[in-house]
């Protein structure tokens, strides 16, 4: 699907496991989105050693900023998700971050920012489509 225009910027919408695969993310990216989501229900087990990893990646190779809420705390004896909703700029910084359980956090999104990262490092226009597709 195709990125949606809001007050804020174009935003992606994906959802959680997407997270683990970087070309639904480019190709939002080049489309125009200016903010991709990932709602997401991460374990404990991968949370602790995926979760901020893959969000920061996405950021970065995109140059978008990233929003993920994140279910928090056990569901049922077998299941505990990990929380720690967070925000990451285009840089690949982390802005914003819920810790442990239920939580809200806040983050300015600044497409100024935004445009002049991808105007510094334009990494769409040096990407080799000849050697790893679009």
């Amino acid at each position: 699907a195709l990125p949606i225009c809001t007050p804020v910027g174009k935003v992606g919408l994906a959802v959680c496991y997407d997270l683990r695969f970087p070309e639904i993310s480019l190709a939002l990216a080049q489309e125009g989105a200016e903010l991709l989501t990932f709602p997401s229900a991460f374990t404990l087990t991968t949370g602790l050693a995926h979760w901020e990893v893959l969000l920061r990646a996405r950021a970065i190779e995109t140059q978008c900023y990233v929003v993920a809420a994140a279910q928090a705390g056990m569901h049922n004896e077998r299941r505990t998700s990990y929380g720690h909703a967070m925000v990451v700029d285009p840089w690949g910084s982390v802005i914003a971050q819920c810790q442990e359980g239920t939580g809200l956090c806040y983050a300015e999104v600044n497409v100024d920012y935004l445009q002049r990262i991808r105007q510094e490092m334009p990494v769409f226009a040096h990407r080799r489509a000849d050697l790893y597709g679009k």
